[in-house]
Formats: structure tokens, C-alpha cells, sequence
């Protein structure tokens, strides 16, 4: 097949872009750059042996998508492009409902006009805001309680209305727990602008020594150890889920939904205590307070991506914090 990829020079994308080469696809990127490195897909290129041809632009300038779409030959589409940042999205909300809404509008509408009706949506589960109704199911309701979320949120509401307007497409939301690690060669990983709003690229960048230690956000939560707990899934198990989603739509239609995740959770210590085995250093920490909105437990039902994809996670947070040093280890500063 060959697939669009949109956002592919990102963490995820990148990942994804390499799995999708692996398996014999043809991939084409566009990425405006925001948030990744050109870099990133350099890299992947070495690692694939294939070239990847790539589009710098924005989906909010529909002129650019439209020209990429109308290209020609596209079977589907990757739609990784959009800002995930939960703080930046409470404090700028009209910035978020643009870049994501409008910004997949605007692909959308390009897909449309090329007759490309195969997507793969890259949801969250955020969408489930801070339900303590574990473990979250597909079917647990939506209530997403922040900016970046309520733009999932709405965007699946209008991948779904779309599906139910014109049978001819396919469209699956890949719902993600929190992604972590990197390809086992070091050489691709995540590389986030600023200070990482994610908890292992934090304790990463502790370990390189580029922050001094680890704030943790709540020790009196009804946990076996005080902190929170999450579901935390490599970045190749995510890709691969990605991989199972695009071949489970190539003879079916209608909107399809799926937890990736690893279907048990890991707490706040828990995951600084295999990071320090992986880099082989004790990572300083401290407490502060909670956070609002912040669940004490959250993790997934991936039963139904197991049924319905044939897709299970195989890594574990041993694997994803082995990984992780490893890229962060080679690449202190990143791709930079």
C-alpha cells in the first residue's frame, strides 16, 4: 500500500513510518516540523534502507494538503499530525480546537476530493478523562477534561458521522495509553520541545543529567506505593498496533475504536525504579501535590484490540526504560 503518513517525523510517526517500511508499504510524509525533527526520518531511511519522500506543511493551509492528496496513487492515510501538550491546551484552547480540528477538517476534505477513504486516527485516551472506572474499556463513556482531550474527543465524533454519511470509508481511532521507549537501535526516539510533559521522557532527561530530579505529583493517592498509576506501552508495540489497524480495514468499512495499551498499570516509583536499573543510576525524585484532575489509577481493557486486530502488546516497562536509555543515552540532547 502506499500511505500518507501525516505528522510521520514525529515520536510516534517516526516509529510508525519505519514499521510501515519494514512491512513492504510505501510511505509518504507531511509534517509542518512544530514538534519534531527532519532528522527523525533521515534516520529511519538509514534504518529501512528506503527513501521517504517528505512534505513540509500544515494542515491548517488546505492548499498544501490538497496538493500532497491529489498526488495520486494514496490508499491511506496516518493521521499522527496534531499538538498534544494538556497544560499549552488549557492555557490556549482556541489554539488547540484550530491546529486539531480544523487542521483534520482540512485533511479530511483533501481525502475526499483525492478519493482516499482509509484513516487510521490517532486518538487518546484522554478521551476517558479521569474515570476511576478501571480498567477503561471502549466502552467506558467519554468525558475528556481538558482542551487537548475534548479535541480527540470531538474529532472521533466527527470521524464517526462521516462513516455513517458515506459508507465508502474506513476509518479506525487508535485510543493510546502513554507511549514510551524507543527503537531498540538508539537511533530513533522521542525528542520533546521544552520541558517533557510525559512522565519517562522526564526521568530520562533526569538521567542524562539535564534536569536535576523528578517532581512527583501526589504520594497519598490509594495506591500500594502513594503514586499514581498508568498504563505505560512501548512505542513499537504502538507502531504495530498501527500496522494491525491499516491491513484490519483493507476489506472492511465503518468506524472501528481500539485501546492500545498493555492492560496493567505501573506506578510513579515503580517506573523510576526500572529506569534507574536501566541506566544503572539511582534517579533523584521528589513529592509535590496532586494534580487536579489527575486519576489515582488508570489503565486499559485492550481486549478487544486483542480479539478484533490480532494485536497484544509484547514489551514490557523493563523493555520500554532499556530502550529509552538507550536513545536518550546516545542522543542527550536529542536529534539536535
Amino acid at each position: 500500500m502506499k500511505v500518507l503518513v501525516t505528522g510521520g517525523a514525529g515520536y510516534i510517526g517516526s516509529h510508525t513510518t519505519l514499521t510501515l517500511l519494514e512491512a513492504g508499504h510505501e510511505v509518504m510524509v507531511f509534517d509542518n516540523l512544530t514538534n519534531s525533527s527532519v532528522e527523525s526520518l533521515r534516520r529511519v531511511g538509514e534504518l529501512s534502507g528506503k527513501k521517504i519522500p517528505f512534505y513540509r506543511g500544515d494542515l491548517l493551509d488546505e492548499t498544501a494538503i490538497d496538493s500532497v492528496c491529489a498526488e495520486g496513487g494514496i490508499d491511506a492515510v496516518i493521521h499522527f499530525a496534531g499538538l498534544k501538550a494538556v497544560g499549552e491546551s488549557v492555557a490556549n484552547p482556541l489554539k488547540y480546537y484550530r491546529n486539531n480540528v480544523a487542521g483534520t477538517l482540512n485533511l479530511l476534505g483533501s481525502m475526499e476530493r483525492a478519493g482516499i477513504r482509509q484513516l487510521v486516527f490517532s486518538s487518546s485516551a484522554t478521551v476517558y478523562g479521569a474515570s476511576e472506572r478501571v480498567p477503561l474499556s471502549e466502552q467506558t463513556p467519554l468525558d475528556a477534561t481538558n482542551p487537548y482531550g475534548r479535541t480527540k474527543e470531538q474529532i472521533e465524533v466527527i470521524l464517526s458521522d462521516l462513516c455513517h454519511s458515506d459508507p465508502q470509508w474506513a476509518i479506525t481511532a487508535l485510543r493510546y495509553f502513554n507511549p514510551a521507549g524507543a527503537h531498540s537501535s538508539g537511533r530513533i526516539g522521542e525528542d520533546p520541545q521544552g520541558v517533557p510533559n510525559n512522565l519517562v521522557p522526564f526521568v530520562a532527561q533526569v538521567a542524562v543529567g539535564r534536569h536535576e530530579k523528578v517532581l512527583i505529583h501526589g504520594s497519598d493517592y490509594p495506591t500500594p506505593d502513594g503514586t499514581g498509576v498508568r498504563d505505560y506501552i512501548h512505542v513499537m508495540d504502538l507502531a504495530d498496533g498501527h500496522l494491525a489497524a491499516l491491513q484490519h480495514m483493507q476489506d472492511r468499512t465503518g468506524m472501528f475504536r481500539w485501546n492500545l495499551g498493555t492492560g496493567f498499570g505501573s506506578s510513579v516509583l515503580e517506573v523510576i525504579d526500572a529506569f534507574s536499573a536501566a541506566a544503572g543510576k539511582r534517579i533523584a525524585f521528589d513529592y509535590g501535590p496532586r494534580r487536579p484532575g489527575d486519576a489515582a489509577i488508570s489503565y486499559s481493557d485492550v481486549s478487544a484490540a486483542q480479539l478484533g486486530l490480532g494485536w497484544a502488546a509484547k514489551r514490557n516497562l523493563a523493555q520500554m526504560c532499556e530502550d529509552h536509555w538507550r536513545w536518550q543515552k546516545s542522543n542527550p540532547t536529542g536529534y539536535n
